[in-house]
């Protein structure tokens, strides 16, 4: 189970707790990040904090730490999706359109395969981000702990 530490942001007893997470990106540990292109990439469109609600029977203070998990299976399966699911469609559709033209007497033309390869991975990668979305929807994150309240800095008296 992969774990993170979330912040609550509300709990109206309602049966739900709103949380805040801090995204991590493995190019903040980097020491050549800033001058990586990746680490700028990454920087500009990676969302820095992710909001979201949970069911609890709990009640939780505003500012409470939790640890959240997550099943490593949601992760592979969707790194499959957006990986694996266009790469199939290119694969498949490229197979097609070359049967096409060697069934239409044009061979030595990649031009049918290539069409067809496109529209295929295209075609592949809108049907996987609707069953990304499904299993997002079938995946809840889940309360694991209750860390409390974080530490907050002590000032130093002079």
């Amino acid at each position: 189970m992969m774990e993170e530490t979330a912040t609550v942001i509300r709990c109206p007893g309602d049966g739900w707790v709103t949380v805040e997470v801090k995204v991590k990106n493995a190019c903040n540990h980097c020491d050549n990040n800033e001058s990586c292109g990746t680490s700028a990439v990454s920087k500009a469109f990676s969302p820095k904090v992710q909001r979201f609600s949970l069911p609890s029977n709990t009640q939780y203070e505003a500012g409470e730490l939790l640890k959240l998990g997550l099943p490593e299976s949601v992760i592979l399966k969707a790194a499959a999706i957006v990986y694996l699911m266009p790469l199939a469609g290119l694969f498949i559709g490229a197979g097609i359109g070359h049967f096409m033209a060697q069934s239409l007497d044009l061979a030595g033309n990649d031009i049918p395969a290539i069409i067809t390869g496109i529209l295929g991975a295209v075609s592949a990668w809108m049907v996987g981000r609707r069953w990304a979305k499904a299993i997002e929807v079938n995946s809840q994150p889940v309360i694991i702990s209750r860390l409390g309240h974080p530490l907050s800095k002590v000032s130093s008296v002079s």
